[in-house]
Order: structure tokens, then sequence, then C-alpha cells
């Protein structure tokens, strides 16, 4: 009988392999990628509110419903399309999606009017809404079990193109005017064909056809999987309601507050995007070893006091704190997001479409909010008030160990 049993297992090794390749560093270099031409896009569209307001005539609060169309239009559809694809798979959506972003890029060259302005923006939130609960799905499927670092590599990729955005900004539409957006369709293009190369990957992958085979199921309480959803989401509000302060107003911060030119406030945005890159690299392959909590304890909890001495700070200092509070804030979505498929297993594009939504639902409100607060007071005391936010990190606390549980499968009825 032992011997029969350990063929048995002999023989299974091969197929297990199969469904549990070792990681697929190309695929994983793929989509961050194209996870980097995506997300250059929309820096690049966050870059030129300036001249946005300025040709518009916009008030901050205008500035603000732009980002807030964009984000509600990902946020609301992402879980949606999360949780339809766990169930059936669509490998050719990636680049679907990627067409809408090209569509509302285009629009945005040509807009005449703050309607197609908002119009623009939410054809680029329907990209988005497509794009990141997919090619997070196809992150972990390339990962080989290193789910951590396959979600820096991704995220990377994103966290770079944001950075790129502001420079291209910079140098191309600014000097060029609204109609140069346009040339940045070559970028969406390129994507496209990207994601179409993975998407025939996709569908080849055995997970594909095991879709619907098996259910896994976590072995905590749901009351302790319930009360840890909702702690994350709390941290996640507490992250991207204080980027939202940085991605949408810092130019206009330091323009106001150090009275730099347009072109200068940039590139310091730039410098703490590129911050923001280099720690989600850091994040995910730190959380594989020593576990997601202690990273969410540090990247969120631990960037307050930076937070807080921000906007005190001279023109040097902020260039300094700005970069700190990027590389140890940025950790914290890696690991927030695969401790939150730890917790719930099985549902890896709901879980992504969940948190990817409500990070950019979270952004836009945050956007919206300190836009009104800004015309209303003045850009200087949102960043008082923002700086407070990552105290939120002190719930981190209530967040139970996943290391310990072990999830169950459960074999679906056909």
């Amino acid at each position: 009988m032992q011997t029969s049993i350990d063929k048995s297992a002999l023989g299974a090794a091969p197929a297990l392999s199969a469904v549990v390749p070792r990681t697929a560093f190309s695929v994983l270099g793929a989509i961050s990628f194209a996870h980097l031409l995506n997300d250059m896009i929309q820096s690049l569209i966050l870059a030129i509110y300036p001249m946005f307001k300025s040709e518009f005539s916009l008030s901050f609060g205008q500035i603000g419903l732009i980002t807030l169309t964009y984000q509600i239009t990902a946020s609301l559809l992402q879980p949606l399309v999360g949780l339809y694809t766990d169930k059936h798979p669509k490998p050719y959506s990636l680049p679907v999606g990627m067409g809408f972003t090209l569509c509302g890029l285009l629009l945005m060259s040509m807009a005449g009017s703050f309607p197609v302005l908002l119009i623009a923006a939410a054809l680029v939130g329907c990209g988005s809404s497509i794009f990141h609960p997919e090619s997070s799905r196809v992150a972990r499927m390339a990962s080989g079990g290193r789910h951590g670092l396959a979600q820096s590599v991704f995220q990377v990729g994103g966290n770079a193109g944001s950075s790129l955005g502001p420079l291209l900004a910079a140098l191309v539409v600014m000097p060029h005017g609204q109609r140069s957006i346009a040339w940045f369709s070559a970028a969406a293009l390129l994507a496209i064909f990207v994601l179409a190369n993975i998407g025939r990957w996709y569908q080849r992958h055995p997970a594909v056809k095991k879709a619907r085979a098996s259910v896994a199921v976590s072995a905590l309480p749901r009351s302790k999987v319930m009360l840890a959803m909702t702690v994350l989401m709390l941290l996640v509000f507490s992250k991207y309601f204080y980027l939202a302060s940085i991605s949408s107003y810092f130019t206009f911060y330091l323009i106001s507050k150090f009275h730099l030119a347009v072109e200068t406030a940039q590139v310091h945005l730039f410098w703490f995007l590129a911050a923001v890159a280099v720690g989600t690299i850091v994040g995910g392959p730190v959380g594989d070893r020593i576990g997601r909590k202690v990273v969410i304890w540090v990247s969120i909890l631990g960037v307050a006091p930076f937070t807080l001495m921000l906007p005190y700070a001279n023109l040097f200092w902020t260039g300094v704190l700005s970069v700190a509070i990027g590389l140890i804030l940025a950790s914290a979505f890696s690991a927030i997001l695969v401790y939150a498929t730890e917790l719930i297993p099985g549902k890896v594009g709901m879980v992504a479409g969940l948190f990817f939504g409500l990070a950019f639902g979270m952004g836009g409100i945050g956007a919206a909010v300190l836009g009104h607060l800004a015309d209303a007071t003045s850009i200087d005391y949102v960043y008082k008030v923002c700086s407070f936010l990552p105290l939120i990190g002190v719930l981190t606390i209530l967040l139970p160990n996943t290391r310990d549980a072990k999830e169950k499968t459960v074999t679906a009825k056909a």
C-alpha cells in the first residue's frame, strides 16, 4: 500500500509542476511593461492639469471632478469585472480594455469643453477597470508561488509609468499643447500588441481550464475575514487619500508655497513617483520573506512622522521628505493585495478588482474633496489635514496572521 501511494505521488509531480510552474519572469516582465504604459498615460493626464486649468479656466473643484470621473468609473466596474472573470476567464479582455484607454486619450487631445474632458476621463477609467483585475490575475498565474514578488514586479511597472508621466508632460505636452496628447496613442497601441501576446499565454494556461473545477476556502472564521477586510479597506483609504493630495495637487502646492515654475514642480513630482516605484518593488519580496502584516505595519504607520513634518519643511526638506514618503508608503499595496487573496483564496480577480477599484475610488474622492477644500481654504491647509491620515495604520493590530491559516480546496460540481 505504501509503495502504491509513493508511486502515485511521484506520478502526480509532473502534473503538479504543470499547474504551478516556476516563476515566469518573461510574462511578469511583459505585464509589468504593459502596466507601465497604462499608468504612464494616466499620470500624464494628471500632470497636465495645470494646462487644462489655464485653457478651460477650471477651478480646483473641477480639476478634482476630472479625477473623480476617471477613478469612480474604474472603481465601480473593477470588482464586477474581477468577479465575472474568476468564473469565466477572458484572456483577450486585456487588449480590449486598453482600446478604451486609447479612445479616451484621443478624445482628450481633441476636447473643446469641460464635459468632453469628463467623457474622455470616463473612457480611460473603463480601460483601467478591465486592465487591473485581469493583469493582476496574470501576475499571480506567472508567480510560481512567489505571490508578493509577482505583485511587486507587476505594480512597479505601473509606478514607473506614473513617474514618467510628469516628465513627459513637461517635455512634450506643455511645450506643444493639448493636441500633442494624441502622440501618446502610440504607447496605447504598443500596449495592445503586448497584451494580445499575453492573452495567448493566458489562454493556454492550465488555470483557465480549471477555473470552474475547484473552490478554495479560507480556514479562518468568516467574522475574522470580514474584520480583516474592513481593516484593509481603511488602510487603503488612508494610503490613497493621502496619495491623492500628492498626485493631483503636489505641483500646485510647490508652485504656491515655493513659487516654482510648472516644469520644475513636475520634476519634483517625478522624484516622488520614482520613489514610489522603488518602494513598490521592495514590498512584495519582503512580504514573502517576513510576512505581509509586518510590511503593512511599517509602510502605513511608519510613514506618519514624515507626513506630519512635510507641511512645515522648506523646499530642500520637502523634496527629501516626499521621496521618503514615496519609498515607505509604496510597499503597502502589494502586501495588502496578497494578504487579501490569502484571506479569500480562489477569488483573485474579485479581490484585485475590489482593492484596485477601492484605491482608484479613494483617489478620486480624495481628489474631489481635497480640491474643494483647497478652494475653500488653501493648498497648504490641505497638506496639514492629510498629514494625519497614516495614523490610521494603527488598525493593523487587528489583522490576523494568515501564515498559519491553511486554505481548503472544495471540488465544484459540474
